[in-house]
């Protein structure tokens, strides 16, 4: 178990592989244990994986209060110092996108490339009501259940797991979700989104960007995806069909060759001519 110091707080990491440095950021409700059916898949090419809960995640320690989603971004700038990382490629889903936007514009130094999936440049008042209204519903298991995860995952994938999401329900609703400290994380956690807009410094970002979005995701829409395709310099945009916004868990294969071949890839392909 590696621990990290942040101001004062203990923020919980583990790097496994051997290789150049990918730097894995969670959703919102994820751990580093969300990524545990990926970790082989993300070593091939050679790859040397850095996993962390963020701040108020997983085993970090509870933050007691809230704070700006900008404070991640400053925190993994002093993690990547104290592993003597110089710079890194960086995969983030929904709100680990935030927060490796964030970084990348506060220190485009430290990142070598990003995959981006289902994430937002900023939160507009839409995003910022769905949020509110996961607090609101905090305190009541079922409420917040389905508050917060039918909207996540695509019609297609509940006809087709049908029986996985009811065991989700129950074991979420009795475990996760009843549990009041991390309800109280998730809280902060969602108000810590409201302070997200990079909208000013997406033209900083001057490393190779691939955007991954989903035809249903009704949390960050494809539009916002597009939005930031038109305003990081050279991104690409690549959509997932029938999918929803939990896009790596729902199409896990192809999602997977889609952001390592991107991650892996190197050296452009030179057409004659």
């Amino acid at each position: 178990m590696s621990i990290f110091d942040f101001q004062g707080k203990q923020v919980y990491y583990r790097t496994v592989g051997e290789g150049h440095p990918l730097l894995l950021l969670n959703g919102i409700m994820m751990s580093t244990k969300s990524w545990l059916p990926f970790l082989d898949a993300f070593q091939q090419g050679g790859n040397r994986l850095i996993l962390v809960d963020l701040l108020d995640q997983g085993e970090s320690q509870a933050m007691g209060e809230d704070f700006p989603l900008a404070l991640q971004a400053e925190m993994l700038e002093q993690l990547l110092q104290h592993l003597g990382i110089a710079s890194t490629a960086i995969f983030g889903t929904s709100y680990g996108g935030e927060v490796a936007l964030n970084l990348a514009v506060r220190s485009p130094h430290l990142v070598e490339k990003m995959v981006l999936a289902n994430t937002v440049a900023r939160t507009n008042a839409w995003l910022r009501e769905i949020g509110q209204a996961w607090n609101l519903a905090a305190g009541n298991p079922e409420a917040y259940y389905d508050t917060t995860i039918p909207v996540i995952y695509s019609p297609d994938f509940y006809d087709r797991r049908a029986e996985w999401m009811a065991r989700r329900k129950e074991l979420l609703t009795t475990t996760a979700f009843a549990n009041p400290d991390f309800m109280a994380r998730m809280r902060r956690l969602t108000t810590s989104a409201e302070s997200h807009d990079v909208r000013g410094g997406l033209a900083r970002i001057d490393c190779p960007v691939l955007l991954i979005s989903s035809e249903q995701d009704h949390i960050t829409p494809p539009e916002e995806q597009a939005y930031l395709r038109d305003h990081i310099p050279g991104a690409e945009l690549v959509m997932l069909p029938r999918t929803g916004h939990a896009s790596f868990y729902e199409r896990p294969d192809l999602f997977v060759s889609i952001m390592m071949g991107f991650i892996n890839h190197h050296d452009p392909i030179k057409l004659p001519g």
